[in-house]
Order: C-alpha cells, then sequence, then structure tokens
C-alpha cells in the first residue's frame, strides 16, 4: 500500500487539473498556433506559467485503486499489476481468465 500522503496529493492533483482544464487547454493551443506571431504565443506561455505547477496534466501519476501503488499500471482496469492478478484469480474481474496452454 502506497503513503496516504503520496495517494492524497496524486487526488489533489486531479481536482487542479480539472479546475484549470478549460484555461490551460485555451493557453496551449493559443501557444502552439503557428499562424499567430511569436509574441502572441511568448504571452500565452508566460500565462500557461502563472497558473499552478499541479494545473498541468502531466503532473498526475495513474495509480492503483485499491493499494494507490503507482508501477505496474494497466489503464483499462485501473488496477496494479499485484491487484489485477489477485482479483482475476478470484473471479471478480469481469471477462478475465487466467490463460493456461
Amino acid at each position: 500500500m502506497a503513503k496516504l500522503s503520496s495517494v492524497n496529493k496524486n487526488e489533489r492533483r486531479k481536482k487542479l487539473v480539472k479546475q484549470y482544464a478549460g484555461k490551460f487547454a485555451a493557453l496551449k493551443a493559443q501557444a502552439d498556433d503557428k499562424t499567430l506571431d511569436d509574441g502572441e504565443r511568448l504571452m500565452a506561455r508566460l500565462k500557461m506559467a502563472e497558473l499552478p505547477r499541479n494545473a498541468n496534466p502531466t503532473r498526475v501519476r495513474n495509480r492503483c485503486a485499491t493499494t494507490g501503488r503507482p508501477r505496474g499500471y494497466y489503464r483499462k482496469f485501473g488496477l496494479c499489476r499485484i491487484e489485477l492478478r489477485d482479483k482475476g484469480n478470484k473471479g471478480l474481474i469481469p471477462g478475465l481468465t487466467k490463460s493456461s496452454w
């Protein structure tokens, strides 16, 4: 189990990303627009830098839903490899079967 503080920090980041998503996307689109002159694009980048650091979507870490483990994460299930195996063997994940050949 991951430290509770790490899990809570990641949840706060998710909330901040959601709060600033529209503003961040608009500034990012403006900064990446090649038709604008360099001054306007630079101003958009500077405004992006003024946003909170944790408002950037890349700062959010994928974590296991049950344990909070950040490594070995499967996006399709939202679980780490260990929990996926445990729940899969117990039959708690629909459609998942243990392979054998």
